[in-house]
């Protein structure tokens, strides 16, 4: 957050993960000073580097990166009321934060989801035009061959639209099933289940493993997160023009 940039005194405590009443408090408490002074009013307007709480500088995270790895059953969604969001399975400091997935995966689609407060980033990744790649781990019915390879990569004729080239990769492949990374430049409503389908193979199941720059952790286990690191938030916003110089 540029140290020239004014903020309210309330609005910096809530941003460091405490609520936004809680901030109230520690200010009515005299625990927070600007510059040396302390602090009574919440709407007092600031700069980041001259607030301290408890005579610590405060650290502020203006805008959040996670990454998760989704399990099956939950919705990829902020809210919902028949089912478990992706927000859901994260502590109250970050629910708090106004966390949007990037992009959506159905509620049986495992794997990689990125969350994240930056609104113009996920606007991006998730936008045809800036051709941020999406590769998902599939598991489906029947032998796949180099046949259906060049039909992904030729771009599959669906109901409704043409799907952009797409790369399929066969890891294995027998008669009962096989196993593939296909790597998609845009995602539509079902758009990976309509395209095995569309080749005759029909998905088993589904693991998103990798957007843009960033591949899903194979630390963590269904249902785990963790922040993303400055090399992939860098990389991320290099991929979509948006890494400042």
């Amino acid at each position: 957050m540029p140290g020239n940039q004014l903020f309210r005194v309330d609005k910096l405590l809530a941003l460091t993960g405490v609520g936004r009443s809680e901030a109230k408090k520690l200010i009515a408490s005299g625990r927070v000073t600007v510059s040396g002074t302390v602090v009574r009013d919440p709407g007092l307007k600031t700069s980041p580097d001259l607030l301290f709480l408890d005579g610590q500088p405060i650290s502020v995270e203006t805008d959040l990166y996670l990454m998760l790895n989704k399990p099956a059953g939950v919705i990829t969604a902020t809210e919902d009321k028949r089912f478990p969001t992706v927000l859901s399975l994260l502590p109250d400091k970050y629910q708090r934060r106004r966390l949007g997935p990037v992009g959506r995966l159905d509620r049986d689609v495992t794997g990689l989801v990125l969350l994240t407060t930056d609104g113009e980033l996920a606007h991006r990744l998730i936008s045809p035009k800036w051709k941020a790649e999406k590769t998902y781990r599939a598991v489906c019915e029947g032998r796949l061959t180099p046949a259906d390879a060049d039909a992904f990569r030729a771009g599959l004729q669906l109901s409704d639209f043409t799907a952009r080239p797409a790369e399929l990769q066969i890891v294995s492949a027998t008669d009962e099933q096989s196993v593939a990374d296909a790597t998609l430049t845009e995602g539509k409503f079902h758009q990976v289940k309509r395209m095995f389908i569309a080749v005759g193979h029909p998905l088993i199941s589904l693991k998103r493993t990798r957007i843009g720059c960033v591949n899903l952790d194979e630390a963590l286990q269904e249902g785990e997160f963790r922040p993303l690191t400055d090399a992939e938030i860098r990389g991320l916003k290099a991929q979509t023009s948006l890494l400042k110089e």
